[in-house]
């Protein structure tokens, strides 16, 4: 098969799809790799170490899109890469279709094979490609809300975790599942007075199993967020609906609760976000304010550390995308369920239930295009 490697033009976006080692695997497998010139230097990654991997180098973003049957990238395509997409082209990427109603009719009207990190299952049922971004953004997360906290940077001048005689801050983590726990690593251990709020009961006693009674956990209810944030410094929205719109557990009303000054960082944006006021931002121009409060909803958070980031993203793609080349798009999924899951569009078809009922447009099961039995070996 050819793949392409493009450069990520999303703003500030550093990451590229795959490392030299992803690249040479596929390479060692019998497949050609194109990378577009300088498509990893963002992640520190310079063109001649893709050539030593066993990459092609092209030129510009047109002759790799051009060049590649299934495109390796980091990011949804904006705008300028939707006429680059062609029909039968396979997209191997994170999508997060929900909120981006354009990009779906786009992808529909090309007929592009769209599959998505983000909802691709394991056989536990968990999102192995959407957990090593998870892990980051969620450390990250702490990290760019204690310095928005800052009052040079916009906030109300309050340091995580205090100073002997003086109470540390109040960090209020809103989901409890990859982000939240890593977000709360992070607080708990820069001194931070943390809570977590989740609807699951099972899951708030394995986090105080976790961080032994170190962090504070709640049962989620309105009437416990908002008491919750009534005191807080620092809210990090952290709810994942698999490949569904974030439900929007802050309400405007609820911010003025909140003390002016205090810190909301929202990581389900990508999905629309889980805070009302919530609206994309970019790293160039990360933070804005309603009633008072401080928001970073940065669409992209794991680009600010691209050579983490990439590394980490290529440990988890890898098998995938080499199931994919090697077998083919239609025998990879029907010999992989989890890997189907990845499939938001196809044929010109939306194939993702959530992503349909968040855009109200009509819903095609892929088991009625494609017959998903797996064939014997």
């Amino acid at each position: 098969m050819k793949i392409g490697l493009p450069k990520e033009i999303k703003d500030n976006e550093y990451r590229v799809g795959l490392t030299p080692a992803g690249v040479n695997a596929l390479v060692n497998a019998g497949h050609t790799v194109f990378v577009q010139h300088t498509a990893g230097e963002g992640s520190g990654i310079p063109d001649e170490e893709y050539v030593k991997a066993g990459g092609q180098i092209l030129d510009t973003a047109d002759d790799v899109w051009q060049a590649g049957d299934m495109i390796v990238k980091v990011k949804e395509p904006i705008a300028p890469e939707y006429p680059r997409m062609r029909e039968n082209q396979l997209l191997f990427t994170y999508l997060h279709l929900a909120p981006e109603l354009e990009l779906t009719k786009q992808m529909l009207e090309r007929s592009v094979t769209g599959v998505a990190y983000e909802t691709i299952t394991d056989k536990q049922g968990r999102l192995p490609l959407l957990t090593p971004m998870s892990e980051v953004a969620g450390r990250m997360s702490v990290q760019v809300g204690a310095n928005c906290l800052e009052k040079i940077n916009g906030g109300r001048g309050v340091l995580l975790g205090g100073v002997p005689g003086v109470p540390a801050a109040n960090v209020v983590i809103i989901g409890g599942g990859i982000v939240g726990t890593e977000a709360a690593k992070m607080a708990v251990g820069l001194g931070a007075k943390v809570t977590i709020i989740d609807k699951n009961l099972d899951r708030l006693r394995e986090l105080d199993d976790i961080f032994l009674s170190k962090v504070q956990t709640l049962a989620s209810s309105h009437f416990a967020i908002s008491e919750a944030i009534s005191h807080a410094d620092l809210v990090i929205g952290a709810v994942l609906i698999p490949g569904a719109a974030a439900p929007k557990l802050v309400t405007r009303e609820m911010l003025k609760l909140i003390p002016s000054g205090s810190v909301l960082v929202d990581v389900a944006v990508d999905q629309g976000g889980c805070f009302e006021t919530t609206h994309a931002t970019t790293h160039s121009n990360p933070t804005f304010y309603e009633e008072g409060v401080l928001h970073y909803c940065v669409a992209n958070m794991p680009g600010a550390v691209p050579r983490t980031s990439t590394f980490a993203l290529t440990n988890a793609t890898l098998p995938y995308a080499l199931a994919l080349a090697n077998k083919g798009f239609e025998q990879a999924i029907k010999d992989d369920a989890g890997l189907a899951e990845g499939v938001n569009t196809y044929a010109g078809k939306l194939t993702y239930a959530a992503v349909a009922e968040s855009q109200n447009l009509e819903y095609t099961p892929l088991s009625s295009l494609i017959d998903l039995k797996a064939t014997a070996a």
